[in-house]
């Protein structure tokens, strides 16, 4: 018997731990460095002749460096900052919505209203960011009751969707509430606003918060847990304090 093992060819369709092998195209030979002038890559290996970036070790200049004088980057001054906070919010228009519902893309009703999950999937919007903010732009084209739960609605917008019969409701959603809504997930308690900003908004009824005493009487369907949020984020209304004597 020869030194040489003999190559065991597997049956077509069947995959075995002595026939498994890179996928064509995956893999590609090392690179071999002063192998001779013939190689195209022998003698300087490629690096050229002397100067800074033909020297071994970690000599390198960093991204950016240009030689010892003033780097692009230091000579135009800074202007203006980056907000942490900020948020960035999908308009949706109401003639977009609508427009949406005459085709029959969207539908509404005081025990389902229309959410982020049914705006994406419907095609109204193209991506939620971070969450869904209603404009009173066409609002002369509403014709029906609209009932949506958005992120944040505008005044003439709420006018508008309330004259024809509708309702408006803001809810709040952090980054992980708004994925599960999207996904269409129950099986999680959303987070509560805890930015004073957030708990101000979702506690107005101005600006149709769900956390509001008039909207928590109003809304057909209500958790138990907004109500002892409502009642929790809204203390510091009746609380008294110590006065400075």
């Amino acid at each position: 018997m020869s030194g040489v093992a003999s190559r065991v060819k597997a049956t077509s369709g069947r995959v075995h731990l002595f026939n498994l092998s890179p996928a064509p195209g995956s893999t590609s030979t090392q690179k071999r460095l002063g192998r001779g002038r013939s190689s195209g890559l022998g003698k300087t290996s490629g690096r050229g002749h002397k100067g800074q970036k033909a020297r071994a070790g970690n000599g390198k200049p960093k991204a950016g460096f240009e030689g010892g004088q003033t780097p692009i980057v230091k000579l135009f001054p800074k202007k203006g900052f980056v907000n942490q906070n900020a948020k960035t919010y999908a308009p949706v228009n109401l003639d977009r919505l609508q427009h949406w519902i005459d085709q029959g893309r969207l539908t509404s009703s005081a025990d389902k209203p229309i959410t982020a999950r049914e705006l994406l999937l419907s095609g109204c919007i193209h991506q939620v960011h971070d969450g869904i903010k209603l404009l009173g732009s066409g609002a002369e084209h509403v014709k029906t009751a609209i009932h949506i739960t958005p992120s944040r609605a505008s005044q003439s917008a709420i006018r508008a969707v309330e004259k024809k019969g509708g309702s408006v409701y803001c809810k709040y959603y952090n980054d992980l509430a708004l994925r599960d809504c999207v996904k269409g997930r129950t099986d999680r308690v959303q987070a509560a606003p805890t930015r004073k900003i957030d708990i101000l908004w979702y506690t107005s009824w101005r600006n149709r918060g769900y956390l509001s005493p008039t909207a928590l009487s109003k809304m057909p369907a209500v958790e138990d847990r907004w109500k002892r949020l409502s009642q929790q984020l809204l203390a510091f209304k009746t609380q008294e304090y110590d006065k400075a004597k």
